[in-house]
């Protein structure tokens, strides 16, 4: 049995140590936060194939949760079908060993992060079996937006009889599956050594696998290092730049050039060109010069040569940012292009 935590760095092969490990005769269960991830897994799946095997399977983290996990388990008790993907509401319900009211809301929907919490307390061994019956590897991608009580079942799940993988970059922790309260509060905030530290001791943690970036050039590995403090090496011989464009022209230029994709903070749709989040660009690998936009308080930083001190959640989703580049990385001023709003 093999069972890893692989520590990876962006652009160093998270998918492709994923996709490798699948073959047309072991049943593969593949579970991933994000939609961008889950597309980009199974185009990888047929262009490995050709085919879609059937003893390949890839939810989202919260289809995992609801779809193979409760319904088939939980749903004959708890019998409530719709979710609530919205914060809980403070002091929801007191808790009892046997009160479904606490993971539901008034409105009799469950209360989406604290679906782990339910499977956990009440259903762990059905789940535990569940997924062994019908599958040999379970595998988790992007594990390090798992929080709250997420985390704690995907280290129960650890445990399983089976072969396990999980895969993920602490420093590109930019969404949450869930939280509740205080539980996991700290996970990020207490850093990468405290972090590693909270992982079931059935994992073997590997850090070296992927510790070299295949997307982004040295250049760009540079800036990272230097003014984000994040490690990260490059196995990209491309010769590409990262530079601040300030020149009127030049950002026209950029702007109207399609073929370079603009991430913003936020609200990227208020802008005439092809665009993104910060955020929401994780998981996307086919890009290949971008401009990433600073909002006011990042272009500060920038110019102060204090990146490292973002808060943790923004220095992540510039790091994302930054690393989707295959090539060339333009920074822009935000106040630079306000010209090319549209609403």
């Amino acid at each position: 049995m093999d069972k890893r935590l692989v520590l990876a760095v962006a652009g160093s092969g998270k998918t492709r140590l994923i996709i490798d490990q699948l073959d047309e005769e072991k049943r593969s269960l593949i579970v991933t936060y994000t939609n961008n991830n889950a597309d980009n897994i199974r185009q990888r799946v047929l262009r490995k194939f050709g085919y879609y095997p059937s003893n390949i399977s890839i939810y989202t983290y919260h289809s995992f949760l609801y779809r193979f996990c409760y319904l088939p388990i939980a749903f004959v008790d708890v019998k409530v079908r719709s979710v609530n993907l919205k914060p809980i509401e403070r002091n929801w319900a007191k808790k009892t060993s046997l009160n479904y009211k606490y993971y539901v809301d008034s409105q009799n929907r469950l209360w989406s992060a604290r679906l782990a919490l339910l499977l956990r307390e009440h259903y762990l061994d059905e789940v535990k079996e569940r997924i062994s019956r019908y599958f040999d590897h379970f595998i988790i991608d992007e594990v390090q937006d798992f929080a709250a009580h997420d985390f704690n079942f995907i280290n129960d799940l650890a445990e399983m009889n089976m072969d396990i993988l999980y895969v993920g970059d602490y420093y590109q922790h930019t969404f949450d599956t869930g939280r509740d309260g205080n539980t996991n509060a700290n996970l990020f905030k207490q850093g990468y050594d405290s972090y590693k530290a909270k992982f079931a001791s059935e994992l073997i943690c590997d850090e070296a696998s992927l510790d070299t970036s295949f997307r982004c050039g040295q250049a760009v590995c540079d800036f990272i290092e230097q003014r984000l403090d994040i490690s990260i090496q490059s196995n990209n011989d491309e010769t590409v730049q990262i530079e601040l464009v300030s020149e009127e022209d030049q950002i026209h230029a950029i702007m109207q050039d399609n073929s370079v994709v603009k991430l913003f903070y936020k609200m990227h749709y208020r802008y005439d060109c092809r665009s993104n989040n910060w955020g929401a660009s994780k998981g996307i690998d086919d890009y290949h010069d971008v401009c990433v936009v600073l909002n006011p308080g990042t272009y500060k930083k920038y110019m102060n040569s204090a990146l490292a001190e973002l808060s943790p959640e923004t220095l992540a989703k510039l790091y994302v940012a930054i690393t989707r580049a295959r090539g060339n990385v333009f920074f822009v001023n935000e106040k630079d292009v306000a010209g090319y709003r549209i609403g």
